[in-house]
């Protein structure tokens, strides 16, 4: 995990400008920080040593004409470097670094395609005269850019271009409505900046420095229905398999490794693996809760696992209002972009709290809730494929299933059929578009809606969890996920995310 930023442009400075931005993203690694500069071409990266710590990892690396700055993890690495291997390629490093070098040299831009990991990354290839940028699949990882009058800077994150001499502060208002109305803090390529886009999650870069063109291509998409004809027993041990494959894969480091343990499903899910796949192992896991009214604590479901798994080392902080107040304008800081609800306040103090113990690697549970139908919203879209299909005494009794689990009244429950029947009648686009619309006073006359949800193959609930992926949700909690662990110099590995795990997207039910 680390930090990198660069630019092709003809410019007298290019030096003081270069360390500008790596300094603005220091945070980001603070183990080592080189640049690599050839003619107009500036490349620069600073590092959190975590695959091969000796220096000869450090970037920008060099092989064969080509350059990189990288971060990120490819997670398969010791497989691609076997395979590389037998295919004649050499290597001078343990790192996964070079593996991504060899394998541009062997697969070109398809190297990606190989990759089960998180990254993002600019390869300056010297003889075609290019530079190949590429964002992992689920965009993980951060890369945004510049591009203008013949010029093009990235960077890992806002903080990185904002010294460079083509960044301009117009704000771009559309971003703000999405933020302001429907928490996003990202949009496709869309930054809260006019001039700063992001490239987008599964898409590659290519910037031809003759002809100072861009060509942007995505190199992946979700295949949705892999697993449909599966009974509900196979999808389940299928799932376990690849989650067991993930969690092996996602420990791979030359680093103690932890994880963050909220006491849901998915951080318990992961930490329970790990104990399974490493039996009596001392693990360190840390949790955030808060006393007091409106209190929320979860350590009664930490507990249970604790119980089950007598080896792990808990942590634990409960942030003070002092703290908060203390904490606050740092935090934000890093967030990059406005704060759309407090629960990055939350993740802050945890990062906080493992950087206090030496961590430099956790294990997180971002993404389980977005395509295994963790949200109770979920339902609405759930009831509405069954009212769809004709099945009115099943969409009743689910009805009144989560009515009698999440405690609702009557009134309550009347209002969430009517949201399953609008469900019925609309797709996302529109949903959306209604929840987007109705807080109109923040939009003053222009009622255009500044998003689109493409429908995707499979059912309402299929398009629903696609959207939270790619969309809705999940880009901005990633964000918020990168952010504040590297805020503390930490890598955050999330791994209910693989290519393969990946496509296990459907909604089980018997």
């Amino acid at each position: 995990m680390c930090g990198i930023a660069g630019f092709i442009d003809d410019i007298a400075d290019g030096e003081k400008i270069l360390s500008a931005m790596l300094k603005a993203i220091a945070h980001r690694g603070p183990d080592a920080s080189k640049m690599y500069m050839s003619q107009n071409v500036h490349l620069g990266h600073n590092r959190l040593s975590i695959i091969d710590l000796s220096s000869n990892a450090d970037q920008p690396m060099y092989d064969n004409g080509l350059t990189i700055v990288y971060n990120g993890e490819i997670y398969n690495y010791i497989e691609l470097r076997a395979e590389l291997e037998k295919n004649g390629e050499v290597f001078k490093t343990k790192s996964d670094t070079e593996v991504i070098l060899k394998a541009y040299q062997q697969w070109g831009e398809k190297c990606v395609e190989h990759f089960v990991g998180m990254w993002a990354f600019a390869l300056w290839d010297q003889k075609e005269n290019k530079l190949f940028c590429s964002r992992d699949r689920f965009g993980i990882k951060p890369f945004y850019y510049i591009s203008n009058n013949n010029k093009f800077y990235f960077g890992s994150e806002y903080k990185a271009l904002k010294p460079t001499p083509v960044f301009t502060n117009e704000i771009n208002q559309y971003q703000v409505l999405r933020g302001l109305q429907m928490g996003w803090i990202c949009y496709e390529d869309e930054t809260y900046f006019d001039i700063i886009k992001a490239l987008p999650a599964a898409h590659n870069l290519v910037y031809y420095r003759d002809k100072a063109e861009i060509k942007i291509y995505r190199y992946w998409s979700l295949q949705t229905g892999v697993y449909s004809n599966l009974s509900f027993d196979e999808k389940c041990a299928t799932f376990y398999e690849l989650f067991s494959q993930s969690i092996k894969l996602h420990y791979r480091s030359d680093v103690p490794v932890a994880s963050c343990l909220s006491g849901g499903l998915d951080s318990s899910a992961i930490v329970s693996m790990v104990q399974e796949q490493h039996p009596g192992m001392s693990y360190k896991t840390f949790s955030i809760y808060y006393e007091g009214k409106g209190d929320v604590d979860e350590r009664p479901f930490v507990n249970e696992v604790l119980k089950k798994y007598p080896a792990l080392k808990p942590y634990y902080f409960s942030p003070s209002d002092s703290q908060v107040t203390e904490h606050f304008h740092h935090a934000l800081y890093h967030a990059d972009v406005p704060s759309t609800g407090s629960s990055f306040i939350s993740q802050y103090f945890l990062m906080k709290l493992i950087k206090e113990q030496g961590i430099k690697v956790v294990l997180d549970g971002q993404g389980a809730d977005e395509y295994l139908a963790g949200y109770k919203h979920t339902f609405y879209r759930m009831v509405a494929d069954i009212l769809s299909s004709g099945q009115v005494s099943q969409a009743l009794a689910l009805t009144g299933i989560v009515a009698k689990n999440q405690e609702l009244s009557s009134t309550q429950q009347l209002a969430h059929l009517g949201k399953s029947l609008l469900s019925v009648a609309k797709r996302e686009q529109k949903l959306y578009a209604l929840e987007y619309l109705k807080y109109y006073p923040f939009m003053g006359k222009d009622k255009h809606v500044p998003f689109w949800l493409d429908k995707v193959d499979g059912n309402r609930t299929d398009n629903f969890l696609y959207h939270l992926l790619f969309n809705t949700s999940l880009p901005s909690l990633l964000q918020y996920e990168d952010r504040n662990s590297m805020a503390f110099s930490i890598e955050s590995r999330v791994p209910f995310f693989r290519s393969s795990l990946g496509g296990i997207f459907f909604w089980i039910k018997e």
